[in-house]
Order: C-alpha cells, then structure tokens, then sequence
C-alpha cells in the first residue's frame, strides 16, 4: 500500500478520499497560524489577501466587515470563498500572487493598496508593485510559526500546503526524491529547492492537491 504525508490535518471528507483510494495516510500539522492585532484606516480604496489565513484573521480581529474598501484583490478559490463568506465582494482573484502582482500592476499603476499578509509573506506582491513605483502598505495581520518535527515513517509521497510548510518540514527532514505535491506555483517553486519530483495541483485547493496524489501514486 502505498502511503501519504500531509503537512496539514486534514478534514474527515479529505482523509476519505485516500481511504478510497487504498492509500495510507500520515498526517500533523507543520506550521501554527496565530493571529496579530493590528490597525489600519477607514476608507480604504484597494485590499489584497494572499492567504485564507489573512482573511480569517482579519474578521477574527476587527469582527466587521470591509464594506468601506473599494476594490479586494485575492489569491485563490480558497482566499476568494472566505471573502465572499464574510459578506465582501472579490474585484479580481488569481491562481497565485505573481500573476495577481502583474495584473495589478497593469491595471492599477496609479492607486494605492494595502495588503493584509502574514509574518512570512512571500515578496511577488511588494516587490512588483514597488519596481513599479506604486504606493503599498503592509498589515501583518497573522504570524506563521514553524512547527519543526522529524518524521519518522517511511512514506511514498507528500502534500505540501504553503512554501512556509516545507520550510518547516525541510528543517529536520530530507525530501529526497520522494513526490512532493504543491497547492499552487509559489509552494511548488519551494519545493524545487529541495527535490526535483515535484506536483503542482490543477487548482489552488486541499482536494485539487490530493486528486494530484491520487492519480500520480496510482501510475507508480
């Protein structure tokens, strides 16, 4: 039987899929969310959220809604439903944050956004809009804490989750070439560093990712 390492505990419906599949599973989660206060202004034209953990946090903390800011910018399907689960409209989701970058960049080049991130946020968005001269202010609304752990059994293939989730997990344990599968670009462009058998999901989902899994393992 072939066996799966998640980097993330996974929901009951999730875990079913691999039991469906006769694949065994290992699961413990390699990052801690905790959320921050923060403050930002009234009045705010243009919102980014990279991450469901931004939104969460946000609504955690302030216990409101955003009707105030003009337009919200999101980071995938996930990122986007939690949004519109809060009562928010999405101006423009894309499937990871250097296409949404380019995007804003092209079309916005003389607005100002604040981007709502968590304390390892990736640099596409900043680094972007600042080579473009364009006015960005950062909220650091979570921090991410590695949770370093050595993995002591044997398995065939691993669900990466975040670049900080393979960070945390590369910190004390060998990817080798073991299949590593990736939420998304920016995750599988992490992995890379570590492995060269790398999966990147169709979409930016938890199921998307394990679908990946199910279908590469089932062809080895």
């Amino acid at each position: 039987m072939k066996t799966i390492l998640s980097t993330k505990k996974l929901s009951s419906s999730q875990k079913k899929m691999f039991e469906n599949a006769n694949i065994s599973l290992i699961e413990y989660d390699a990052i801690e969310i905790n959320y921050l206060k923060f403050k930002f202004p009234k009045n705010i034209r243009n919102g980014i959220f990279t991450s469901q953990n931004a939104v969460k946090a946000f609504f955690n903390h302030h216990n409101s809604n955003i009707s105030e800011m003009g337009k919200i910018f999101c980071v995938g399907e996930k990122t986007k439903a939690v949004l519109i689960k809060n009562n928010q409209k999405v101006a423009k989701m894309m499937q990871n944050a250097s296409e949404l970058a380019k995007f804003i960049a092209n079309e916005y080049k003389n607005e100002s956004f604040y981007f709502f991130c968590g304390s390892l946020r990736r640099d596409e968005i900043p680094a972007t809009l600042k080579k473009e001269n364009m006015t960005l202010f950062e909220v650091k609304t979570y921090e991410t804490v590695l949770k370093k752990k050595v993995i002591h059994q044997k398995w065939d293939g691993i669900l990466f989750f975040s670049p900080s989730g393979i960070q945390s997990f590369s910190a004390q344990n060998d990817i080798d070439n073991r299949l590593a599968f990736c939420i998304g670009k920016t995750t599988a462009s992490e992995a890379k560093k570590h492995t060269s058998s790398v999966f990147e999901a169709n979409k930016t989902t938890v199921e998307s990712v394990i679908e990946k899994a199910i279908n590469t393992l089932g062809q080895t």
